[in-house]
């Protein structure tokens, strides 16, 4: 505990002075960005991420890519790498260089047929990197109320320490204990608008929660590979269902929008219970975690039962897209009547 302590102060002090002297402030007043949160906040929930995951993993060259990656949302976030087209380019390279380097690749879907196309090389890389960039970026989605993503990463550490599913030669059960309790001071600070994770933070929560379902997944055969998917369901699928509808909408898929599933959570609590900012996003944020969290609960009690999994992702999707069309009605109906 004198760890958390002592980092619980260095957090603290560290926010305060980037506040006091301008440095890594959030707020440029676009409509995705301003929609829950118009306060100017520090970005530096990443860096803070980032000490305690490169301290404790075992391999230098894995925390090369990390920084790697933590880098390209913090020019992103320095409003450096501005272009979505050159920082999604960008992220390719690096994560098929990993996947690559590292040979982090899925090794069974469990489909014979899709086990086939998996066994060449070639296919293999680019699925496991295309796996690894949707994460990425669905977790940078997601990232729009205080405390989601944090939450939604404590809790796949969590389960995946509940069934002893972590890779220990790549990091051990006490570092990765320790990264929850990290994770938990960053979650209070975060929901209480102290400090924020910006790209930095939330493309490097993606990678890493990434990674480390590929070792698990790679480590122990005996669990379905859907139970994985399970785990990190709600931002890929996130990332993919806005993916669909901005180009049904004829849109960039690259460029934000306030659309998205946690958004309309936040207007509609907001309409509802006439809360103010912080509280509604608050709420908003622990109402999505709560499902999330029994879908996850529920996928932990047969995690090596495929057809289980598939069934559970199966509902959680319909279940999504239905409170999603729900939601979005009430967003155009609350919009005309104002209007």
């Amino acid at each position: 505990m004198n760890f958390f302590y002592i980092y619980l102060l260095l957090v603290v002090l560290l926010s305060l002075l980037f506040k006091k002297k301008g440095l890594f402030l959030n707020y440029s007043g676009d409509i995705h960005q301003s929609f829950s949160n118009k306060k100017n906040i520090p970005l530096a929930g990443g860096l803070f991420i980032l000490i305690p995951i490169i301290f404790f993993l075992n391999d230098f060259f894995i925390s090369c890519f990390i920084i790697s990656i933590y880098l390209i949302g913090f020019f992103s976030d320095r409003k450096i790498l501005v272009s979505p087209k050159k920082r999604f380019l960008i992220q390719c390279i690096v994560i098929m260089l990993f996947v690559i380097f590292f040979d982090v690749k899925v090794n069974s879907s469990r489909v014979e047929f899709f086990d086939i196309i998996l066994n060449n090389k070639f296919f293999a890389i680019f699925f496991s990197s295309f796996c690894l960039l949707i994460l990425i970026n669905g977790s940078n989605f997601i990232d729009g109320l205080n405390g989601l993503l944090i939450s939604c990463k404590i809790i796949i550490f969590l389960m995946l320490n509940k069934l002893n599913l972590i890779d220990n030669s790549i990091i051990s059960d006490q570092s990765i204990n320790l990264i929850i309790f990290v994770l938990l001071l960053l979650l209070l600070l975060n929901i209480s608008n102290f400090l924020m994770l910006g790209d930095s933070g939330a493309y490097l929560l993606g990678f890493f929660v990434g990674f480390i379902i590929l070792s698990s997944h790679i480590s122990n055969p005996d669990i379905s590979p859907y139970f994985f998917i399970t785990l990190i369901w709600y931002p890929c699928y996130e990332n993919l269902f806005s993916i669909l509808r901005k180009l049904n909408r004829e849109f960039s898929p690259l460029k934000p929008d306030s659309k998205h599933l946690h958004q309309l959570v936040f207007f509609f609590v907001t309409k509802k219970f006439n809360l103010n900012l912080i509280l509604s996003n608050n709420l908003s944020s622990a109402i999505i975690c709560f499902f999330n969290f029994l879908i996850i609960y529920i996928a932990t009690l047969n995690p090596g039962n495929t057809i289980f999994q598939i069934k559970l992702i199966v509902v959680s999707i319909i279940f999504y897209n239905v409170i999603y069309m729900l939601l979005f009605k009430f967003y155009k109906l609350n919009l005309i009547s104002k209007k």
